[in-house]
């Protein structure tokens, strides 16, 4: 939009330059999706300012909507499928509207063949053998479809030996039925017992944060489990979703980059009794080497988390989601401990859970740090500040020290000299 109006303004001003009375149209460019939401930034401080997107929102609902999908017969290649991931609302609807039809279609069938073969001219005849005993109309015959496909059978409409079509009819529906039955009770257990509700009671801290951790720069967020039954062989991954251009001038939108918090190590398989903090190292590996706190709010970046491990109870396998964006990464903070040590027990308090507290951080990147630790030649920790300081002064007393002998010896050398002389 920035660009639009700049261009309308240059074309509006050279309009005028030539002929101020003549009406001119302005029509302004036609630029694809892509190229409008990738503007330069350095258009104006307004287009700079764009607000982030997610790519997995807070509840860990994925933030991405297909569109112009023309192979739609796909979704009916495995309609099983298709019918599991369907709202609750559609998902019963289709599942009435299935046994009404069928229902309703072998109801009309054997309503046919009772009137084909006349039993319906011969209703209350004790000398005729219908096809279905007491089937005198289409609602009978409703009736009679269903108590064979639901195999209720109350006794009183009954088919008799004499009706060779309509034991047919009896076979094809019963298997028909049992068919039915199978693909919609399934359906509607394998949706009932899927494990997205146990994700519910998986939680993500609401903010992550970024602080020192044994003399390392680390980014850090927690996972909780609110339910006692445990999730057996959880495991943590955490991905880096960011925009980048590549050497070759290629532009890549929400690129994915991993996040290392503890793969090489094993840390990343837990043991989720309690909750957990995931720590992050930023190294050279991680994609936040070169990331200040003064750069960081500057930064276009989301984190996704997901935490995977299969329900105890069922055995099936759950994903539970978040994300963090630049504004919900904290600077300079850890998290309020909420594990306590009680009689017998310990006892988690899910109240602090998302509560952080300041802590004494540089405000340096990883890669600044690093770079500063290896010329003091001091660990990295949160006082390298002061620590080369306390190095420079004591370079400066080494310095004076040295020049204090050296004029001793200058000294020394002049009295050897005038004695030399005598």
């Amino acid at each position: 939009f920035c660009l639009f109006s700049m261009a309308a303004n240059v074309l509006e001003e050279d309009s005028m330059e030539q002929d101020i009375e003549s009406p001119v149209t302005i029509h302004q460019p036609k630029l694809p999706k892509q190229a409008r939401e990738d503007l330069p930034k350095n258009i104006s401080k307004e287009c700079a300012k764009r607000k982030i997107q997610r790519y997995v929102r807070k509840d860990g609902k994925c933030n991405v909507h297909h569109g112009n999908v023309r192979e739609t017969y796909r979704y009916l290649t495995d309609i099983f499928t298709t019918l599991v991931d369907l709202k609750w609302r559609f998902n019963l609807l289709i599942f009435v509207m299935v046994y009404t039809v069928t229902w309703l279609f072998f109801g009309m069938i054997w309503w046919l063949i009772a009137y084909m073969r006349g039993d319906m001219d011969h209703i209350g005849d004790s000398t005729w053998t219908p096809c279905v005993s007491n089937l005198n109309g289409f609602v009978s015959a409703f009736l009679f479809s269903i108590e064979t496909e639901t195999t209720i059978g109350y006794g009183y409409r009954v088919i008799t030996d004499k009706c060779p079509e309509g034991i047919i009819l009896l076979l094809v529906q019963s298997v028909l039925g049992s068919i039915v039955n199978a693909f919609m009770v399934g359906c509607m257990f394998v949706k009932i017992s899927q494990p997205k509700k146990r994700a519910e009671t998986l939680v993500f801290s609401t903010n992550a944060v970024i602080s020192m951790r044994d003399g390392k720069l680390c980014l850090m967020f927690r996972v909780g489990d609110l339910r006692n039954s445990h999730i057996v062989e959880a495991s943590i991954r955490a991905k880096l979703i960011k925009s980048k251009q590549t050497k070759e001038g290629e532009f890549i939108p929400l690129n994915q980059t991993d996040i290392n918090v503890g793969y090489y190590t094993g840390d990343d398989r837990l043991f989720l009794v309690s909750p957990l903090i995931i720590s992050h190292e930023i190294n050279q590996q991680s994609p936040f080497w070169e990331i200040s706190k003064a750069q960081l709010p500057k930064e276009e970046l989301e984190i996704v988390v997901i935490l995977e491990g299969m329900v105890e109870a069922t055995g099936m396998t759950c994903q539970a989601r978040s994300s963090y964006i630049t504004s919900e990464i904290l600077w300079g903070y850890r998290f309020t401990p909420v594990l306590t040590l009680e009689d017998g027990f310990y006892e988690v308090d899910y109240n602090s859970f998302h509560e952080t507290y300041e802590t004494n951080t540089p405000v340096y990147s990883a890669k600044e740090l690093a770079e500063m630790a290896s010329r003091a030649e001091l660990p990295l920790t949160w006082s390298v500040s002061s620590k080369l300081d306390q190095h420079a002064e004591l370079e400066t007393e080494e310095e004076e020290k040295n020049q204090e002998d050296q004029n001793e010896r200058n000294g020394d050398v002049a009295n050897l000299e005038n004695e030399s002389k005598v």
